[in-house]
């Protein structure tokens, strides 16, 4: 039997997604799974990012709209998004986004700091940059894109 070491020298996973026409990733280890674009069930009153909760084999789970908690353009989902299930502390979300394209292995000395023209709100969502193969990645705090209490709000 193998045994699952954490070894700091590993270069950090990622999975690398597109929402709002633009590329992030999140680390694999947030990541539960990955599946289709499933309704959900609006809640009312609820943020307009909160697209509503899905049945995930018997827990209920808010679906962010990942684009538009990030500030861009809304996209009328289709059977091509995904919702990327992952775990928040001790919470778990699905993450609409328009679709995933890779699972990245990254020296962690390739994730540059976000840059100082970014806005705050910028600042607060994306916690560094991946320039790699010609693409700019942005990567996402997920503790600060879904915090405990607009959970508690879904």
């Amino acid at each position: 039997m193998t045994e699952k070491s954490s070894d700091p020298s590993r270069e950090p996973e990622f999975v690398a997604f597109r929402a709002g026409g633009l590329e992030f990733c999140i680390n694999i280890m947030s990541v539960r799974e990955i599946r289709g674009f499933a309704p959900a069930t609006a809640i009312p009153r609820a943020p307009a990012y909160i697209r509503g909760v899905i049945n995930l084999r018997g827990v209920v789970l808010p679906v962010v709209d990942l684009g538009m908690r990030l500030g861009l353009p809304g996209s009328e989902p289709t059977a091509r998004h995904v919702i990327i299930v992952a775990q928040v502390g001790e919470r778990a979300a699905g993450l609409l986004v328009d679709s995933v394209s890779d699972i990245l292995s990254v020296d962690s000395t390739l994730i540059q700091p976000t840059p100082d023209v970014a806005s705050t709100l910028a600042r607060n969502f994306v916690r560094g940059v991946i320039a790699m193969d010609g693409r700019m990645i942005s990567v996402i705090s997920l503790d600060q894109v879904l915090p405990a209490v607009e959970l508690d709000a879904a």
